[in-house]
């Protein structure tokens, strides 16, 4: 049974830093992208960051881009994600996910975690 269990999410000040975890289980995510999305209320759902598994190919939205850092570590088979200079903006609930290199839709999600940041 494949797992992508997310943690680190709580409540912090604006400027401050998180750091989200995913853990993956249940297979083999070596032809995977693993992806960091979130979804605050009344907003679509919105792809932050990817990750190729096996190359470590990274790619950011231009929202997040120089603030956030996803990285993994395949001993750990663990996806992070660093998020610094937070603001009342990125309240939401983050979400990790996998989906095959090369596809778009993804196969493979977590139950979330959620960000406050506070003014």
């Amino acid at each position: 049974q494949v797992q992508l269990v997310e943690s680190g999410g709580g409540l912090v000040q604006a400027g401050g830093s998180l750091r989200l975890s995913c853990a993956a289980s249940g297979r083999s995510f070596s032809t995977y992208v693993l992806g960091w999305l979130r979804q605050a209320p009344g907003k679509e759902r919105e792809s932050l960051a990817t990750i190729s598994w096996s190359g470590g190919t990274t790619s950011y939205a231009d929202s997040v881009k120089g603030r956030f850092t996803i990285s993994r570590d395949n001993a750990k088979n663990t996806v992070y994600l660093q998020m610094n200079s937070l603001s009342p903006e990125d309240t939401a609930v983050y979400y990790c996910a996998a989906r095959r290199a090369g596809l778009i839709k993804y196969d493979y999600w977590g139950q979330g975690t959620q960000v406050t940041v506070s003014s």
